[in-house]
């Protein structure tokens, strides 16, 4: 497994086998990597001649530069995990190589930047644009993986694609998660014993709302999913959304036979956890 630091070596890399007719899948990280990630990278060794996984930890798309200052960096164990699993080439650049510049660049998704995550994290979705953009152009490939569990960077990611008309095929990958059903996130390790002990509350209260929704109101799921992580003592919820799973917009009713999507926010003490799941009604 070769390992690049410069953008010129990385693009370099890409345009030889390209040119050989190799088809590249990429999976971009910041790193700290779990199972999830590593999920991702085999489906694309299955998919594609060369993948190469990215490690940046991007500071633009923090609004907390606390917790960027808290993010995990474990790039030794995450080097050896992709190795494992047959990655070829991790692009490791640092901020000044992929920032030697200030970020002027400023996307307008519209409403879908603006909900849920957007509302709580401005500036956050224009970020992940301009690194992913930033990204595609150095790496080049035909392929490109994300996890569902950020479903709405997801969906900026594809409206990025269409908005600037780039010739790569975003892969959603299922949420990958714990035994007990907590979304593997680069997030848990930070959680205290009895803090990951609770966590998988997340999960089964969205199961609950799944289940309630066939048969509720949205209000109704909404105000007993605040109970819920009300009742939980280390828990506070940021929101819980049930959208329209195209265009992330808030559904006020159920309408028999459209799927929507139920995505929730938590705090446990200093650490935020995300999660979702698709209501078929």
């Amino acid at each position: 497994m070769k390992i690049i630091n410069t953008i010129l070596e990385m693009q370099a890399f890409s345009s030889l086998r390209r040119k050989a007719g190799k088809k590249l899948g990429f999976v971009p990280t910041m790193g700290a990597l779990h199972k999830g990630h590593l999920e991702l990278v085999k489906q694309a060794v299955k998919e594609n001649d060369v993948v190469v996984c990215s490690i940046f930890v991007n500071p633009i798309q923090f609004n907390n530069p606390d917790d960027l200052k808290k993010y995990p960096r474990t790039f030794e164990k995450d080097s050896a995990m992709l190795n494992d699993v047959g990655c070829d080439v991790i692009f490791y650049p640092s901020v000044e190589e992929m920032y030697p510049e200030p970020v002027t660049r400023v996307y307008d998704f519209g409403n879908l930047e603006k909900v849920m995550e957007g509302k709580f994290r401005p500036g956050h979705f224009n970020g992940v644009a301009v690194v992913v953009k930033k990204l595609f152009d150095i790496v080049m490939p035909q392929r490109a993986y994300f996890g569902e569990k950020d479903f709405q960077q997801l969906a900026i990611i594809k409206a990025l694609v269409k908005m600037e008309n780039l010739d790569v095929e975003i892969v959603p990958c299922p949420i990958v998660r714990e035994d007990d059903g907590l979304a593997m996130s680069s997030r848990n390790v930070r959680l205290s014993p009895e803090h990951r002990k609770h966590a998988p509350r997340i999960y089964e209260t969205l199961v609950k709302a799944r289940n309630m929704f066939p048969v509720s109101t949205v209000a109704e799921v909404q105000k007993e999913v605040a109970k819920i992580i009300e009742n939980e003592p280390f828990m506070q919820l940021e929101y819980f959304e049930v959208s329209d799973l195209e265009t992330l917009e808030p559904v006020s009713e159920n309408k028999p036979g459209k799927s929507v999507i139920g995505c929730i926010a938590v705090h446990m003490g200093d650490v935020r956890l995300i999660d979702n799941m698709i209501f078929n009604l």
